[in-house]
């Protein structure tokens, strides 16, 4: 998204700092294990004060809430009262963070749009109240579906019509360009059906946009993805989805990273009561379903957004230059704030418990972390980058609260970090003083294989460094792989299957014509990439929708330099189901991939073992959860009887294929063959067996004298 990720081995100069030994007893003693990281990886030795520096922030924050709001859980859930709620009575009750104004009403369908009629009261911290007393024939004061606003008086005097931050649904009718308030309180909620999945064994992710889920040059909506897309989903055998664009964006280019209203369920697509079905809907398949959060910036639109709320700049956000991010075009939040740390943190709990979401990926960890926010910087991996003064503090203790809350909510939710730095124990327990993460996105793969496809031919692809970038990984800190994600499906850039195969994709992809030698060598190496990457990449998989059967061209949302058009924010799922076109195989080959993962396990395996990467015969071989992985990438020879290393005695058979013809392959293996290793050590494994392997083919081979 921003640069390469950094390498995860530490250079010379990491080893060269230095730490009293009373300095590292003081952080040994206030961080409990911080031992067992130091012990994982020895170079941040150096560093240990800033981990307990760290820690006891974090701790010290989370006591300070303890002693000031009853604990984190009741902090979490400032939802219950911000915003606008109907009491038990009939009455409403309205809550306000307005630290900068000199008043604050609200107004509406309700009373006419009197602005005046229903002042707040002022209290203590910034905060503003309003109780509403019911109606003497007990009808509903605000009803559901009417229109809002929060009338702020600045402190200049001018009078500003805003939209609560708390705002729960927001809808934009018709020409008008600002979003408008609903209230949203319907008689008859959703009520979920099915219980959360338990958290997947190896993570394999679908990553989603619900608006182009239809190939219809139009938006498509939560039912629509929920009938028509969830089904293929499952079918696929991926096991968890990541919704992106869900929290509200009045800007659909955007992809959703430009929020504007952080507890409302984007309304282009529905009704937060369909999101609610569509989750519960996909938990009843046995489908995680992760939320793209955006917590490391916010919109600067004032009249629908956070901007200005109070009138002034510095509400939730930084004053002045630090408050804007130069390249996003965006306002920057004030992670050291009281209420920006409630607000923030109500949200994460909110689409937990509202919404059902079983966790989150965390987007622009890489702007939090530091204070300049990764621009201009080429990380290099030297762990001097990672600690000192250009690192933010506070952002660091937010997402250390944030992680620690989803996972006391919810022990089995999942959190996923889009760093591009490679911060050392992101992804390390926070007992250790690591940030707490789950997993992080391993941002350097789909770079190498662009690099690749773009400035190298076949025959000069080094395997050596193609095997470093799928293995250079923290240890014990997990990483989701993908060949390509929605940032490499964007305009200005093409899909892997764009790449390789590009204007043929319009003219050559029916099987009732011949093969062309650039589609052919576009689908063998199109599963070669995929394959392994899932199989030797990290410990979970992310594939962006679509991109499995190598939809065709690009992705671009309607905007003024497309003159509005939708022809290209559009995924054509259509295109596998027609039985004369070629995108079925890759479609094939992926389901059959995943759903091989699910029965062997390999992603929830120890890292591989690589035996071989030779470079003349472009040839990779690795074993991972009992099976033994044999990658050709050489574009012209084929190798009869080649030996391969293995650590398993016993028969072998082919258990994937992709010369298969359900693949698109070219059927060059017989499968009932049985393949026997014997006693014969090679590339350091005590065991070896002959194999045949076509040129571009990816095999796997399972010991089938193993117990399943």
């Amino acid at each position: 998204m921003a640069a390469p990720a950094a390498p995860a081995s530490p250079p010379p100069r990491a080893a060269r700092a230095q730490c009293s030994e009373e300095a590292l007893g003081a952080a040994l003693a206030d961080v409990p294990e911080l031992a067992r990281l130091l012990e994982i990886d020895p170079y941040l030795k150096p560093f240990a004060p800033d981990f307990q520096r760290r820690y006891k922030h974090f701790n010290q924050t989370l006591n300070n809430i303890g002693e000031n709001e009853g604990g984190i859980d009741k902090f979490s859930r400032g939802y219950e009262s911000f915003g606008v709620h109907r009491c038990a009575d009939g009455g409403v009750y309205c809550k306000e963070w307005a630290p900068g104004a000199e008043g604050v009403f609200l107004t509406g369908d309700f009373n006419d749009w009197n602005p005046f009629s229903y002042p707040y009261k002022k209290m203590d911290f910034g905060k503003w109240e309003l109780y509403i007393p019911p109606k003497q024939n007990r009808s509903v004061v605000i009803p559901h579906g009417s229109k809002l606003k929060v009338v702020i008086r600045s402190r200049s005097g001018e009078i500003l019509y805003r939209i609560s931050p708390w705002a729960k649904y927001v809808t934009r009718e018709g020409g008008n360009v600002n979003y408008d308030w609903t209230h949203w309180d319907p008689e008859h909620p959703y009520k979920f059906k099915h219980p959360k999945p338990k958290k997947p064994r190896g993570l394999r992710i679908y990553e989603s946009h619900v608006g182009i889920s239809s190939y219809e040059g139009k938006i498509a909506s939560y039912k629509h993805f929920t009938c028509n897309v969830l089904p293929r989903i499952k079918d696929l055998g991926y096991n968890c989805i990541q919704l992106m664009a869900i929290m509200e964006h009045a800007y659909y280019a955007s992809f959703g990273y430009q929020v504007t209203s952080f507890f409302a369920a984007s309304s282009r697509y529905g009704t937060p009561e369909e999101l609610k079905e569509l989750v519960d809907t996909a938990h009843s398949m046995g489908i995680t379903v992760l939320l793209d959060v955006v917590h490391s910036h916010a919109s600067k639109n004032s009249e629908d957004g956070l901007n200005m709320f109070d009138g002034t700049e510095s509400c939730y956000f930084h004053y002045g230059p630090r408050g804007h991010h130069t390249l996003w075009d965006s306002r920057l939040f004030i992670y050291s704030s009281w209420e920006v740390l409630r607000f923030l943190l109500s949200n994460i709990r909110w689409w937990l418990e509202e919404y059902s979401f079983d966790g989150f990926r965390f987007d622009g960890v890489t702007s939090m972390l530091y204070h300049h926010h990764g621009i201009g910087q080429s990380f290099s991996g030297d762990y001097h980058e990672y600690f000192g003064l250009q690192v933010d503090e506070d952002a660091l203790t937010y997402l250390m609260l944030a992680n620690h809350l989803v996972h006391i909510l919810y022990p089995d939710s999942i959190t996923v970090a889009e760093d591009v730095s490679g911060m050392p124990a992101l992804c390390s327990p926070i007992s250790q003083g690591g940030v707490g993460f789950d997993y992080r996105l391993a941002m350097a793969i789909p770079d190498k294989w662009i690099q690749l496809l773009k400035e190298f031919k076949d025959e000069d692809w080094n395997m050596g460094n193609i095997v470093y970038t799928l293995t250079n990984r923290r240890y014990l800190e997990k990483c989701i792989a993908y060949a390509e994600s929605h940032d490499q499906a964007l305009v200005g850039d093409k899909s892997l299957a764009f790449w390789l195969m590009d204007a043929e994709m319009y003219t050559n992809m029916s099987v009732l014509t011949p093969f062309t030698p650039v589609i052919d060598r576009g689908i063998q190496l199109h599963k070669m990439i995929r394959l392994i990457t899932h199989a030797l990449g990290g410990e979970g998989y992310l594939n962006f929708m679509g991109n499995e059967f190598g939809h065709p061209e690009w992705l671009d949302f309607p905007r003024k330099g497309n003159n509005e058009s939708y022809h290209y924010a559009r995924r054509q799922f259509h295109l596998t189901d027609d039985d004369l076109l070629r995108y079925k195989f890759l479609n094939n080959f992926d389901r059959d991939m995943n759903k091989l993962e699910e029965r062997c396990g390999w992603l929830s395996a120890p890292q591989a073992h690589v035996s071989e990467k030779h470079e003349t015969n472009k040839v990779i071989v690795f074993e991972r959860a009992g099976l033994l992985f044999v990658f050709n990438f050489h574009p012209s020879k084929s190798y009869t009887d080649y030996r391969v290393g293995t650590s398993l005695l016993g028969k072998f058979k082919i258990v994937l294929d992709s010369d298969a013809a359900e693949y698109g392959g070219h059927q060059r293996l017989d499968h009932n063959t049985d393949f026997f290793s014997e006693p014969f050590e090679h590339n350091e494994r005590p065991y070896s067996l002959l194999v045949y392997i076509p040129n571009r083919v990816a095999l796997i081979l399972q010991n089938v004298d193993l117990p399943n």
